[in-house]
């Protein structure tokens, strides 16, 4: 319950120096979720571009790779189908010489890592080069076991398994070798038998233009070819890891440890070791977590100074009760010891009078106290202060008594004044300030109520102004006069029957309005002062005409 600081709460502010300002042009309204969908971006993209290069590298290979074996195999099939070499003989139905031709796949003709393969025209292997090479192929066999060794159950599936894979790749080359007897090239990758990736590649032996087998080529270095690729990949993943380690870093940085910060700053305030949150490194950011960092600031800051209000208020509203209450305890007190009728009645009348003002202070405490709750529960609408106004003086004109001074309303002829804003509360301003001028005005004299719109002041141009004919506000009490508890009165003028909250409750309402509230004394011709003028200036929303 902050009495002395404006509501703000109860209406959007407007656009100011103290509203947070965030860029128009973020990733979804978040800088921090823009960096954070860009690291990650990033490091898929190293990773995409390392498999595109690595992809279209390792069709390259395996294309130049099957080129090259049907360039040799082809330079192959032409002399093992001459005559004049010997390969080829008789006539008119020429055959292979499967023994001379055995001599054409020795090592100096068949290059290392590669393996070549003859088939006669049944597709049936009648020559090969791992058979009349020089060096011997294959791994190293396992230690022997000692004899009587069980047969365990893994080694017999493993064989199973193996056997399996001899199948399917003995089928795999039984295919490609009975589709190159139709006479066509046959080029590709597929599984040797010892379970190996080789390119492959197929060509038909021809005599003239009659098949008399199949030279099959393999080059078995297809697998380090892969593991050099494998490697190639290695530096496209570490820079991806090292760009997900660093946006990992970076958040923690720049989101888990500010927001750590944050928490235990707001601990310390929620624990009383502070009153109000402060980090101005965390402030001067311009990111998401600046603007957290700012809130709670401004949110610990409004808080502290609500809390410092409200001690100020508890404190100036035990001195005001006190007052009443010690005059009511001296006359108590006092009553039993008088002996004269006089006297008693004037004590009694002394009772009654501080009974008043403090029935009266305790009232415009209640309605000050509940005046946020009202102010942020009643919406804003548009209001009609020429019908607001007019009511207002037909009930105090109604109930006028004799002696008491008349409410005179002007407002301007045809034209309805609107602004936005609750009725209730603002016509609490209007009576509370109708209220001030009647006190101070003599006895059948004048309260003028005018309202008019100043064309000149395009931020408040309704105005409201409440003259009296009083004795008017000393100079240097016309800004005190807003404060709470402020009681000072000139002579002659009744004690205790004001609180002094008034004026400070009509001041919160229009400034939670947006408004402008001031007294000023209004002056004749010769600078005497003859009463005070209290004007408040509202935003306007249009006029309308009087239907």
């Amino acid at each position: 319950m902050a009495l002395d600081t404006a509501i703000a709460k109860a209406d959007p502010l407007p656009p100011g120096d103290d509203e947070p300002r965030r860029p128009l042009k973020r990733f979804g309204g978040s800088r921090l979720g823009g960096l954070i969908l860009a690291l990650n971006l990033l490091s898929l993209l190293i990773l995409f571009v390392g498999a595109l290069l690595l992809n279209e590298w390792q069709s390259a290979l395996t294309k130049a790779r099957q080129e090259t074996l049907i360039a040799q195999g082809e330079l192959l099939v032409r002399v093992l189908g001459e005559p004049q070499i010997g390969v080829t003989r008789g006539s008119p139905t020429p055959s292979l010489d499967y023994v001379e031709a055995s001599r054409w796949l020795r090592d100096n003709f068949i290059p290392a890592g590669q393996r070549a393969r003859l088939f006669d025209i049944d597709g049936i292997p009648v020559a090969d080069s791992y058979e009349v090479t020089e060096a011997i192929p294959g791994q190293a066999l396992p230690p022997a076991r000692p004899a009587g060794t069980p047969v365990d159950e893994d080694d017999a599936k493993d064989r199973a398994r193996d056997e399996a894979k001899l199948a399917d790749a003995r089928a795999a080359l039984a295919a490609e070798v009975e589709a190159a007897l139709d006479g066509d090239v046959q080029s590709g990758l597929r599984r040797s038998e010892n379970g190996d990736r080789v390119v492959s590649v197929s060509i038909p032996v021809r005599h003239v233009q009659q098949v008399l087998g199949v030279l099959t080529l393999e080059a078995g270095d297809v697998d380090e070819t892969l593991a050099a690729q494998r490697r190639a990949l290695m530096p496209f993943a570490l820079v991806a890891l090292f760009v997900n380690l660093l946006g990992s870093l970076l958040m923690h940085l720049f989101v888990a440890r500010p927001v750590m910060r944050l928490s235990a700053a707001a601990d310390e305030v929620r624990l009383q070791r502070a009153r109000a949150i402060s980090l101005p490194d965390l402030e001067g950011r311009k990111d998401e977590i600046g603007d957290l960092a700012r809130s709670l600031e401004t949110m610990t800051e409004t808080l502290s100074d609500r809390m410092d209000a409200i001690e100020r208020f508890a404190a100036d509203v035990s001195h005001e009760i006190k007052n009443p209450l010690t005059s009511i305890r001296s006359a108590l007190e006092t009553l039993p010891l008088v002996k004269t009728e006089a006297q008693r009645e004037k004590l009694t009348a002394l009772l009654q009078q501080d009974v008043r003002r403090l029935d009266r202070l305790i009232t415009d405490i209640s309605n000050a106290s509940r005046l946020d709750a009202e102010l942020a529960r009643d919406r804003p609408r548009t209001l009609d202060l020429t019908t607001l106004l007019t009511e207002i003086v037909g009930v105090y004109e109604a109930g006028r008594k004799p002696g008491e001074p008349r409410i005179v309303f002007a407002a301007p002829t045809g034209d309805h004044i609107l602004v936005v804003g609750r009725d209730g509360p603002l016509g609490q301003v209007f009576r509370n300030l109708i209220d001030n001028a009647r006190s101070f005005s003599p006895a059948e004299g004048e309260v003028r109520v005018t309202l008019s719109r100043e064309a000149a002041d395009a931020e408040h141009p309704a105005r409201v102004q409440i003259d009296d004919d009083g004795p008017g506000i000393p100079p240097e009490n016309l800004e005190t006069v807003f404060q709470r508890f402020y009681t000072s009165r000139p002579k002659g003028t009744a004690f205790g029957a004001n609180s002094g909250l008034g004026l400070s409750i009509a001041r919160q309402i229009v400034e939670a309005h947006g408004g402008a509230i001031r007294a000023e004394n209004r002056m004749d011709g010769h600078g005497a002062v003859v009463g005070a003028r209290f004007e408040v200036a509202l935003p306007l929303t249009f006029i309308g005409r009087r239907g």
